[in-house]
């Protein structure tokens, strides 16, 4: 933390037990992933009550991974050409891997107070064509589940889960990010744990989580059970299996730091969310003195991420002034999250998509809202900052 910022985005969770992690690796001598990586695995997986757990080198790759994967399932596989629902709202990499695999994407508006999908339009939305739904649960919201549920029924539509800024969050009593087929994690440096770089996928489908294991390291068929979903029966031959190429894949892979220091974060991890809500309740209570501003309305137990704020209509300031306002206080913030994407040069000159309806609040979103940080800690002492930059832009 800089004076600049002394209400920062993101700041550190790590203590003497992250540097433990980081010594025991480099004593091992033991870089790539390996025993580290798969006790963290074991570890993510039984904290959000899922039978499998992927990790790779970051959010973004959890996200590729699942979609790949997807592609070669003998089931649930998304051919070239399908129709995937997205969020208007979302990080890119939420939408690259989609696009990458040949996947037709329709935006869908978002919920001025939840931030995540618009309910409504996302089951006007659904057609004939719609093979998949990309739910992301945004800055720690997780969706409403049973309405989307209800909205599919029994029509054969996958769920695909990105839970990238929502670690901890609940619904219903279920960890974010276990909804669908698949979920995805980041535990990049400004999320909920932080690993360096890093992120994981969870599943139950365990021909998905063999097609992964497969996809994540080069396509081969050296880290797959002897008895697989991909090949089948393995050979007993280790040589001969050490350069067994079955699938198209990458190098996806964490490094085994990643994952010793992962073992110790997901440790904290209730505490973490349980400060986090903290921070939140404080948040709100004091946001009600400034009705000008709109924040994000909570589904299920959010973990907050951050804390949006969207200025009104007549609120009597601009969003350019609250930002000059925030900084000049040292309350660091940005835009939530890409805005609304759909408006990027990216989608339009390159990406294969339609837009359902109006993406009137994720304009809205775009043009007056931003986020500021939340923390694993009290911030009693940082609300003031905020406090002195609304009031300065309420004219108070």
């Amino acid at each position: 933390m800089t004076d600049q910022h002394r209400f920062p985005l993101a700041t550190t969770s790590w203590d003497d037990k992250e540097y433990a992690a980081i010594d025991r690796v480099v004593k091992s001598g033991m870089f790539s992933m390996g025993a580290e990586v798969a006790k963290f695995e074991e570890m993510f997986a039984q904290a959000m009550g899922s039978t499998h757990a992927v990790m790779v080198n970051s959010g973004s790759s959890a996200n590729l991974i699942i979609v790949a994967a997807l592609r070669y399932h003998s089931k649930h596989g998304l051919p070239e050409g399908v129709e995937v629902i997205v969020p208007a709202v979302s990080w890119s990499t939420t939408y690259y891997p989609l696009h990458q695999y040949g996947l037709r994407q329709k935006f869908v508006d978002i919920d001025p107070g939840t931030l995540n999908y618009d309910l409504d339009a996302l089951e006007a939305a659904i057609g004939p064509e719609t093979r998949a739904i990309m739910v992301v649960n945004l800055l720690g919201n997780p969706n409403d589940f049973d309405r989307i549920r209800a909205i599919i029924g029994d029509r054969d539509i996958l769920v695909l889960e990105d839970n990238c800024e929502s670690l901890g969050a609940t619904y219903r009593g279920r960890q974010a990010g276990t909804f669908g087929i698949a979920g995805s994690y980041s535990s990049f440096f400004s999320h909920h744990i932080a690993t360096m770089e890093g992120g994981l996928v969870v599943t139950d489908d365990e021909e998905l989580y063999h097609i992964m294991l497969s996809v994540r390291s080069h396509g081969w068929t050296r880290h797959l059970p002897k008895f697989n979903h991909v090949t089948g029966e393995k050979s007993d031959d280790p040589f001969e299996e050490s350069f067994r190429f079955v699938l198209p894949g990458y190098n996806l892979r964490p490094l085994e730091m990643s994952g010793a220091i992962g073992q110790a974060q997901i440790a904290k991890l209730p505490m973490i969310v349980a400060e986090r809500r903290k921070n939140a309740e404080a948040f709100r209570a004091l946001m009600q003195g400034y009705p000008q501003i709109r924040i994000q309305q909570e589904t299920g137990e959010s973990s907050w991420f951050g804390f949006s704020m969207v200025i009104e209509p007549e609120a009597g300031f601009s969003r350019a002034e609250l930002i000059a306002a925030l900084g000049r206080h040292g309350v660091e913030c940005r835009p939530i999250v890409t805005g609304n994407f759909a408006k990027n040069d990216v989608v339009k000159k390159h990406m294969d998509h339609v837009i359902h309806g109006s993406l009137r609040h994720a304009d809205e979103i775009d043009a007056n809202g931003l986020f500021i940080g939340n923390h694993h800690y009290p911030l009693e002492d940082r609300w003031p900052l905020l406090q002195a930059a609304l009031d300065e832009v309420a004219g108070r």
